[in-house]
């Protein structure tokens, strides 16, 4: 069966970008494809709070809508991806985690934000991008993708001339393109890639292919043991 992996996103662009990446880590770790529904968009602001607390009732309704696009609750599962911007992690995803699974407890959740933010993926892959899309031959990888305070402002000033950012426009063009290796120098695109492996290879059965990376406590999913049989593999 085709795992479906039902996805929560914050941005206009990701609506397009998310999909494309799923099915290019699904490909990378083995399996032909993956069922990724359009996904459901709703602001940061209305799942987390100020004071980084969390959304509960806005939060649930989403992850209730998301369960529901799961052709079967046991197979694939359900993916929040927001960018961290100035907040931890470490900090928000497991409160974030917390509250989607007291919504569907039956379901596999994982929840990763890309720290700052997702365009820090481009920016550590950016040797990949030059001159294939609208970003100049001048452009510079980052010695810390992830620390950079506004990527998308960077890659604007990478661009060619007359040409800026534009995350409806670019995010899913650079995703469909940008290399997943060189993007792995991210911790959060790892966190990202684990997350997902775990929820096709939980879904699938199958022996999945990914490089090991550094554990974390940014909400990591935690599978599920079916009934009569081992965990399912990781």
């Amino acid at each position: 069966m085709i795992a479906t992996i039902a996805s929560i996103v914050e941005g206009h662009g990701d609506v397009a970008a998310v999909p494309i990446l799923l099915r290019r880590l699904a490909r990378e770790a083995g399996l032909p494809t993956v069922n990724a529904p359009r996904p459901i968009r709703i602001p940061k602001t209305k799942l987390v709070r100020p004071d980084g607390t969390v959304n509960d009732d806005e939060l649930g309704r989403a992850v209730l809508l998301a369960a529901s696009r799961l052709p079967d609750p046991g197979t694939g599962g359900v993916l929040v991806l927001l960018d961290a911007d100035d907040s931890c992690p470490a900090v928000i995803a497991p409160r974030i985690l917390e509250a989607a699974r007291a919504a569907r407890s039956d379901v596999a959740i994982a929840v990763v934000l890309a720290k700052r933010e997702y365009e820090a993926w481009f920016l550590a892959a950016v040797e990949s991008l030059k001159l294939v899309e609208c970003l100049s031959a001048n452009a510079a990888r980052p010695d810390d993708p992830e620390s950079v305070a506004d990527p998308k402002r960077l890659l604007s000033r990478h661009a060619r001339r007359g040409r800026s950012y534009s995350e409806t426009v670019d995010q899913p063009a650079f995703t469909a393109r940008f290399d997943l290796t060189e993007a792995a120098a991210c911790p959060s695109f790892l966190k990202l890639r684990r997350e997902v492996v775990a929820l096709l290879g939980g879904a699938s059965g199958a022996v999945v292919r990914t490089r090991p990376g550094r554990r974390d406590a940014e909400g990591r999913h935690r599978p599920r043991r079916p009934p009569d049989t081992a965990a399912a593999p990781r």
